[in-house]
């Protein structure tokens, strides 16, 4: 009797606690419980601790309320101009009607899954190879507007659907691969060519403006050199001017001139003018007239005559050293050329022939060189 009591307490104590156990319900934070009683919904249980009839009620599902992301596999999809392509997908989304989510929709993550395919390849093969690899925030908005339009009525809110890759295949690729190279060599040569270019008009400025200095720094050299030039005759022939030389000095001046023109290292002949004897005659003249030039008023020792009879010894002596010097250089000629005549007459001491001294072989030709 006293056994079976025992058991008999030991069964009420584990109903008891069993009871006490599924009485109380623990609710972590951002989840949610939906409860049923005798099958029905009867309520949602918040995070805390809540209490529940033992036995009649019955926790259908745990909903996670916090935002979840999926990531799902490769889809293949057909574009526009008919090439395949395979695309991951990365969805965001979080449940905000636990209820919706328990009793609208079986299974809404597979259901989230199979309309992101779908309206994924609607929206891709409305669109190219190119377009759909350089729209992707076009695909993103599109995508996010139809889930969430959809998923609404499931208690659902997808907030974000990202593309993470399109993958062409591998002969496309390839292709696009040649085509950006291409495009690079194209632009690189474009740019060298605009570079050579620049660099061409930029040396031709360069030689523009060099070629201009050098011809302004010539001109202004000229011009100095001619300023110069201009002033220095300008000053001698201001100082001649306020000296007001005569005739006679410049005469004078001319004599003292002809030894300087006789020693030239070029002049293998001198003439000397038939006018030269008249000329120094003359000069005797001129310089007894010195006397009668304004402030130039000659000694009252110094006698005129002795002054002309210098003058004419001093021009029959320039005249014999000239007329030697010539004698000197036709007999050089004569020996050179071999001229029989010419060298007769110079050895016998005859006067020379006008043609024979300037080198005229006949009438119409003249000497190279005087």
């Amino acid at each position: 009797m006293g056994a079976v009591i025992a058991v008999l307490v030991i069964v009420i104590a584990l109903f008891a606690v069993i009871t006490i156990t599924r009485s109380i319900r623990i609710v972590p934070q951002q989840r949610m419980d939906v409860v049923e009683r005798l099958g029905k919904f009867k309520r949602t249980l918040s995070p805390g601790l809540n209490i529940l009839v033992p036995f009649v009620d019955a926790v259908r599902s745990k909903v996670d309320m916090r935002e979840q992301v999926v990531s799902f596999p490769p889809q293949p999809v057909i574009t526009s101009d008919n090439l395949v392509v395979s695309i991951d997908t990365v969805l965001y989304f979080k449940a905000v009607d636990p209820v919706r989510a328990t009793y609208e929709i079986a299974n809404f993550l597979q259901a989230i899954e199979q309309l992101t395919v779908t309206t994924l390849r609607n929206v891709i093969g409305s669109l190219d190879l190119e377009r759909a690899l350089t729209s992707r925030e076009e695909i993103n908005r599109h995508l996010s507007t139809v889930l969430d339009e959809t998923t609404g009525r499931w208690g659902i809110k997808v907030t974000r659907v990202e593309i993470k890759a399109i993958e062409p295949p591998p002969s496309i690729r390839d292709s696009m691969e040649k085509q950006m190279r291409a495009e690079r060599e194209r632009r690189a040569t474009i740019l060298n060519a605009e570079g050579h270019k620049q660099a061409q008009i930029l040396t031709a400025e360069g030689e523009k403006q060099a070629a201009v200095l050098r011809a302004d720094g010539d001109r202004q050299s000229r011009i100095l050199q001619a300023e110069g030039q201009a002033k220095a005759i300008r000053t001698v022939f201001d100082a001649i001017h306020q000296a007001n030389p005569s005739q006679k000095v410049l005469a004078y001046q001319y004599l003292q001139s002809l030894p300087q023109i006789a020693n030239g290292s070029a002049n293998k002949v001198w003439i000397v003018p038939t006018e030269l004897t008249k000329a120094l005659e003359g000069l005797g003249g001129a310089l007894g007239g010195l006397a009668n030039m304004v402030g130039d008023t000659p000694s009252p020792r110094v006698d005129s005559g002795e002054v002309e009879r210098e003058a004419a010894e001093a021009a029959a002596a320039a005249a014999a050293e000239a007329q030697r010097v010539n004698a000197e250089v036709l007999a050089a000629e004569a020996q050179v050329s071999g001229d029989p005549d010419t060298t007769a007459a110079l050895t016998a001491g005859q006067p020379v022939p006008p043609s024979a001294a300037i080198g005229e072989t006949d009438g119409d030709s003249l000497p190279d060189k005087v």
